[in-house]
């Protein structure tokens, strides 16, 4: 299309500067389908066939094979039994994983303006197909590849498809060689790059995977990255099966020494080694994500990457804006000092791109002030037309127009008192702007400097213009009750905040010392100061910093690299344009609802309400996630080992066999297939808030953590062990010796789980215990229970058991008991000496 006029692409793809009507419009979707590019979606029978091939599960129907071989035919159903309940609930959790990830992502689609039955309508992204007249401005994705057919100053981003960094001018009038590179396209708008400057509008040519990017798209498979936490999990999980391995080994050579029927040796190796290795771990992180990812969409949060959510429990600073997340972005003209208030009105009308409803705030209070004061803005526009823009500038600070006044050419110009007073030719009004202008900075108003100028047509270079500087005016936007609540929590879980804007130092200062961020001893600098400091000593200012102002995108990006490269993990909050490189940078980029498309297509998260207070809310979210999943480390782990040692133990002292291979694998199911997916169900613990962040790899394992799942080891192995011993010498038959045992392990890692919900004791606010997690009781008593009376009642064989009188049950409700106080002992103990930890 680049090598056809205007009205030849119109006439081709049938369409016209009306655009579509609604009805066509629905029929070349049905015909050319919907604008999205999309990646061959994994085919469910693939997702099922995935989880029989972990090396665990086939190590697992290796276990079948040699029972059947051994004439253990039972077993044999039993384990592939086993095998196929494990795969359809790894199936069913993934699958509704997955299905729950695409319904968040589909919430995240971009809407674009087109131009359907003759008016401008805005419509989700998708839904745009051939021959749809889109128009397309500052910040916005270019939604599908377009003939330009109209252009102002517009300027595209198209490194995405180029690798080219600088924008790109576009020209709708120009018509190209056939044989023109991609990169010389200069009438043409591509799909998936966006627009850094002006505004145009084009007709739609190709869609999906037809664009240039989904030809690209088409030709690739792209893998999608593991998280950090799923590859610490899988080094972790690695580290734990050589740990298991060889006390197995041990276990299996002791075995063989002691003459033990080899055959049923390897068996009981084997099951021990599947249940141990806690496999079903990477789809409870699955799990757990999708939660906190729903979770947070009903706290007005949208998560784009399911990433962010482990990532928000590390974060450690917050890059923050303050309009419309600090303040309440509600601003009204507060004062007005001007030379010549005649000028005033055609400023405040003609130098702004809003209309009343909607728009940059400062350029609709502007227009609001206007229709206080008896002025029509539309009539003025209208009167006094637009002839040249020079859209704002986020460098320069400033935004310029031309326009035709009294047959004469007057450039009104509007920005930071800083920037314009470089082009003041009447500088001998400067001192008292100057002094107006800090008193209004000083009281909290965000101040906007204004003049004009007798130009002759459009303006070369901005920056060589001589304006007159009239006057300024004062905003009044107050910071949020909810801010500050917010800065208080950050600060008390060890969140540094940095506010990161474009205003004035004085009036940022002000309203950071409001609301908590700047306070003795902290500094507060202009974007301008960080260009004095290396990265060196950048890295250690930045801890003492908590305001930078006149900020530009660049200051942003540096920001962000320099408190990454000190290992601090970065919230960087964004919604322009240029915001981009930033927010994309940030270990946690999150753009605005109403901010630019571009910055939303990079970031991780997009707020539905802009509020500093959503953000904090929003790490506890996270930390809570992060939390919930060491616990469910702790109780695969130490239940686990609980087991092997048993065995350990039992084998040392040349005593039978307490389990047996296939009761192993029961235990896995009735209490790891049940417990660790309600852990991850477990409500916010108040104090977790209150520590120090860090990342979730230093939670897996630390001394606390080994602690706890060694001493629960050793204790649950030595008080089955002895409930074994007891029933041998009071000369208990050995099968129903070992059911007993069996049943004490399952009762044992109940009362594990019971106790994990909660890190403080149990019988402190004991009803927090059910409050902070029902699930876990629930699953226990309505699905756990049950099944283990039906091994025991119902099919016994098949796990090699045999009935138990009622006064049996004593052993195993013994077993809980002293599990659960010993717990409960350990936690107490705990909880007076990590007192303070617990905010008590």
């Amino acid at each position: 299309m680049h090598n056809k006029g205007v009205e030849e692409v119109l006439k081709e793809v049938d369409s016209s500067l009306k655009g579509l009507t609604s009805e066509e419009a629905q029929k070349r979707l049905k015909v050319y389908g919907k604008n999205k590019i999309e990646l061959e979606e994994e085919n469910v029978l693939k997702i099922f066939l995935r989880q029989f091939t972990s090396p665990l599960i086939v190590i697992l129907i290796l276990a079948s094979v040699i029972a059947l071989y051994i004439g253990e035919a039972k077993d044999f159903f039993f384990i592939i039994g086993i095998v196929l309940i494990n795969g359809m609930i790894g199936f069913y959790q993934e699958y509704k994983a997955k299905v729950k990830i695409k319904e968040l992502l589909q919430l995240s689609v971009p809407t674009v303006k087109v131009i359907r039955d003759g008016k401008i309508v805005e419509i989700s992204s998708e839904d745009i197909t051939i021959g749809d007249i889109v128009i397309v401005k500052e910040g916005d994705l270019i939604p599908a590849d377009i003939r330009f057919i109209e252009t102002n100053n517009v300027l595209v981003d198209e490194s995405i498809l180029t690798g080219e960094s600088i924008p790109v001018e576009k020209f709708a009038e120009k018509v190209l060689p056939e044989d023109t590179p991609i990169y010389e396209r200069v009438n043409i708008g591509f799909g998936g790059t966006y627009v850094v400057k002006g505004i145009g509008k084009g007709v739609v040519f190709a869609v999906g995977l037809n664009t240039e990017v989904g030809r690209i798209y088409s030709k690739i498979k792209i893998k999608e990255r593991e998280t950090p936490l799923t590859r610490t999990i899988r080094s972790f999980s690695k580290k734990l099966l050589v740990v298991i391995i060889s006390i197995l080994l041990l276990i299996f050579i002791v075995g063989l020494m002691q003459g033990r029927d080899i055959e049923k040796l390897v068996m009981l190796i084997i099951a021990q080694l599947v249940s141990a290795v806690p496999e079903g771990l990477p789809i409870v992180i699955t799990i757990a994500l999708v939660i906190g990812a729903i979770t947070l969409y009903k706290r007005k949060v949208l998560i784009r990457q399911l990433p962010a959510v482990e990532a928000l429990g590390s974060a450690t600073f917050i890059c923050t804006d303050k309009t419309g997340t600090i303040t309440e972005n509600k601003l009204t003209v507060e004062k007005i000092y001007s030379l010549e208030d005649s000028i005033n009105h055609l400023v405040f009308a003609l130098c702004n791109d809003s209309d009343i409803e909607r728009g940059d705030p400062i350029e609709v209070a502007m227009l609001r002030w206007l229709e206080n004061q008896g002025y029509d803005y539309i009539n003025l526009r209208e009167k006094y037309p637009r002839l040249w823009l020079y859209p704002f500038d986020t460098k320069l600070k400033l935004m310029a127009s031309i326009h035709k006044v009294k047959d004469e050419d007057i450039l009104f110009i509007k920005g930071a008192f800083e920037s314009l007073e470089k082009l003041t030719e009447n500088v001998e009004d400067l001192d008292s702007l100057r002094k107006v202008h800090d008193e209004m900075a000083e009281s909290g108003l965000r101040v906007l400097a204004f003049g004009y100028s007798k130009v002759h047509g459009p303006i070369q270079d901005i920056t060589k213009v001589k304006i007159k500087l009239i006057g300024l005016i004062g905003f009044l936007d107050p910071p949020k009750e909810t801010a500050v609540q917010a800065v208080n929590a950050a600060k008390k879980a060890g969140i540094n905040i940095i506010m990161i804007t474009g205003d004035n130092l004085k009036t940022a200062k002000t309203v950071a010392k409001m609301v908590g961020i700047h306070d003795e001893g902290k500094i507060a600098l202009e974007g301008k100061d960080l260009e004095k400091y290396d990265d060196e000593s950048l890295k250690s200012l930045l801890y003492k910093v908590s305001v930078i102002a006149r900020a530009t995108p660049e200051d942003k990006f540096r920001v962000v690299r320099i408190l990454q490269s000190a290992g601090e993990e970065v919230v960087m909050m964004g919604d322009g344009v240029n915001d981009m490189p930033a927010v994309k940078a940030a270990d946690l980029g999150i753009a605005m609802n109403e901010g630019s498309q571009a910055t939303k297509s990079v970031a991780k998260m997009v707020l539905m309400e802009r509020d500093l207070s959503v953000i904090v809310e929003a790490i506890k979210i996270g930390r809570t996630i992060s939390h919930n999943l060491r616990k469910v480390i702790l109780y695969l782990v130490s239940t686990s080992m609980g087991e092997i040692v048993l065995l350990f133990f039992a084998f040392m002292l040349a005593l039978p066999q307490p389990i047996y291979a296939t009761q192993i694998l029961w235990v896995n199911l009735i209490t790891d297939g049940i417990q660790d997916k309600t852990l991850v169900l477990s409500k916010e613990e108040k104090w977790i808030f209150y520590l120090k962040p860090k990342t979730f790899s230093e939670w897996f394992l630390d001394k606390i953590q080994l602690f706890r799942v060694f001493s629960f080891a050793f204790f649950m192995a030595l008080l089955n062990l002895a409930v074994f011993l007891y029933l041998l010498k009071s000369d208990y038959p050995l099968e129903k010796a070992i059911t007993i045992v069996f049943t004490g392990v399952v009762f044992s890692q109940w009362a594990h789980g019971f106790q994990i919900v909660r890190e403080q004791p149990f019988f402190y606010k004991p009803l927090d215990n059910f409050k902070n997690n029902p699930y876990i009781f629930l699953a226990v008593i309505f699905i756990g229970i049950p099944l283990q009376l039906s091994a025991i009642y119902i099919f016994p064989d098949v796990l090699h058991c045999t009935s138990i009188e009622l006064s049996d049950w004593i052993y195993p409700v013994i077993t809980f008991v002293g599990i659960f106080g010993f717990l409960e002992i350990r936690k107490w103990i705990e909880f007076f000496i990590f007192k303070k930890l617990y905010n008590i």
